[in-house]
């Protein structure tokens, strides 16, 4: 899907996702397309840094796809650094950044072994994060967090993957150490660092889908709680032991499929 090229003074929403005169209705590819389209006016200028992004429903609208589309779509922009989303306010697109600079590519995330490497990146980078968080946060930070458990269960309890609050949570964590690093670092790896959107490990746990994503919130609510209490050394500890979990649960995925 080509760049929409209009006026610099038209808004932002218009020349993010104007209507082309053939719509794009084929199954596959939809994501790409759409991610193409937004990030060609993100490096082109027409959706200059810090400008907002349309809303989900305006991108659902002007680009006749679905709204898991639109997630994923996201999901990518910011793992391209290309877009950040800020809880209740909207996505905004960032600075492209310099090609030479640290990347993690697709193909990097193509394999069971490079997802478990993540988790091993995510360990040492969000075990600190939780930490700092607990001295740090905020009540607004805790009022996110809490609202992105909630949508966790809402998803799961409707036979949902419930990623996008999942990794909300996680980015909300980061943005509570308020060290912009943190966060740069957590919306570069975007959504697609969580084990099962790469690796369906819910529908091959012994122990069924619900439970394991029961299992998993779980985890989110110990780290919650430490973070609430402000205790660090609780925090940095339930977080270490919800990465590792999950990387023990992809391992065992890994095996029962071989």
């Amino acid at each position: 899907m080509p760049p929409v090229q209009t006026p610099s003074s038209e808004p932002a929403t218009r020349r993010a996702g104007a209507a082309t005169s053939q719509r794009p209705r084929r199954a596959r590819g939809l994501v790409n397309e759409l991610v193409e389209s937004l990030a060609a006016g993100i490096r082109a200028g027409s959706i200059k840094p810090g400008e907002k992004l349309p809303t989900e429903s305006e991108i659902v609208a002007r680009y006749d796809v679905s709204r898991s589309v639109v997630r994923e779509a996201m999901s990518r922009l910011q793992a391209s650094a290309l877009v950040e989303t800020r809880h209740g306010v909207g996505s905004f697109a960032l600075t492209p950044q310099d090609g030479a600079n640290f990347r993690i590519a697709q193909s990097d995330r193509a394999t069971v072994a490079d997802v478990i490497a993540l988790l091993e990146l995510r360990m040492s980078l969000e075990t600190e994060a939780a930490g700092l968080a607990a001295q740090r946060r905020s009540e607004q930070n805790l009022q996110v967090m809490q609202d992105m458990l909630r949508s966790f269960v809402a998803a799961i309890e409707q036979d949902g993957d419930a990623l996008p609050s999942d990794f909300q949570f996680h980015i909300e964590i980061a943005r509570a150490t308020g060290n912009r690093h943190f966060l740069d670092l957590m919306n570069y790896l975007g959504a697609m660092i969580i084990p099962r959107a790469r690796v369906n490990t819910p529908s091959s746990a012994p122990e069924g889908r619900l439970a394991y994503l029961r299992r998993v919130h779980g985890e989110h609510e110990s780290i919650f709680s430490a973070i609430r209490n402000q205790d660090p050394d609780s925090a940095r500890a339930a977080m270490r032991t919800h990465l590792a979990n999950s990387r023990d649960r992809l391992k065992r995925a890994q095996a029962r499929a071989t």
